[in-house]
Formats: structure tokens, C-alpha cells, sequence
């Protein structure tokens, strides 16, 4: 029997919708303004954070193989079939980020909109529904 801690699951899961509203809102509004680039790098490094939680609930749940990096969650949870390759192709490119925005950010663009910010929404929403169908499947 497994123990999925599906509260935390979908506490994180919850989170998503604001998210998203604000990656939009900031793809719309958009300025090449230091205020701008703040708001779209807190948008994305709390998307990675969302989806690489969440994986990692999952891997330790359902005692999957164990990652040994962010795109090793997102290999993993993707092998497992909980998410669409389209969606697994987006968050790959989205964990790589990851070190750029916490550890390089002194050199992040802050004048550019990141693609992902326009792409990201719609797909953190699939995720949402995908492990919450995952859930379902399996528990």
C-alpha cells in the first residue's frame, strides 16, 4: 500500500491557478521594466517549485525510482505517465531555469519577456488536471 500525501499534493496543486494568472497578466502588461522582469522570475521559479514538489510527492508516494535532479523529477514522473509529452516538454525547458533564476540571477535578462511566461499557464493547468487524474487512476 502507498502513502500519498495528497494534501500537500494538492495544496500545491492549488496554487497553479494563481500562478498562472499572474504569468498572464504579466505577459499581457508587459514592459521591459525591472519591475516586470521581478514579477515574471517570481512566476516562473514558483512554477518549478509547484511542479518539482508535486513530482516529488509523487516519486515518494508511489516509491518510484529515485531522482537525482530536478529534470531527473520530471524524467521520472513523465516515464510514470503522469504527464503528456507536451507538458513534460515545457517543463523540462522550465527546471533548466531553475539555476538561472536562484543562483544566476545577477545575469538573468530582466528586460525580455521568457517565452515560457506566454506557454506556461495553459500547460501548468494541464499538469494540475493530469496528476489529479493520475491520482485517480492509481489510488
Amino acid at each position: 500500500m502507498y502513502y500519498v500525501n495528497q494534501d500537500q499534493i494538492e495544496r500545491r496543486l492549488n496554487a497553479i491557478p494563481h500562478i498562472a494568472e499572474g504569468m498572464r497578466e504579466a505577459a499581457a502588461a508587459w514592459k521591459p521594466t525591472v519591475a516586470c522582469g521581478f514579477i515574471q522570475e517570481r512566476a516562473l521559479h514558483l512554477a518549478i517549485e509547484v511542479v518539482t514538489d508535486v513530482g516529488s510527492y509523487l516519486i515518494d508516494g508511489f516509491i518510484m525510482r529515485d531522482a537525482s535532479s530536478y529534470e531527473d523529477i520530471m524524467d521520472i514522473i513523465h516515464e510514470e505517465k503522469v504527464m503528456s509529452k507536451p507538458v513534460y516538454d515545457a517543463f523540462i525547458e522550465l527546471v533548466r531555469l531553475r539555476r538561472p533564476l536562484v543562483q544566476e540571477y545577477y545575469d538573468w535578462d530582466r528586460f525580455a519577456l521568457h517565452p515560457l511566461t506566454e506557454s506556461l499557464p495553459g500547460l501548468l493547468e494541464t499538469f494540475a488536471s493530469e496528476v489529479r487524474g493520475y491520482l485517480e487512476r492509481e489510488l
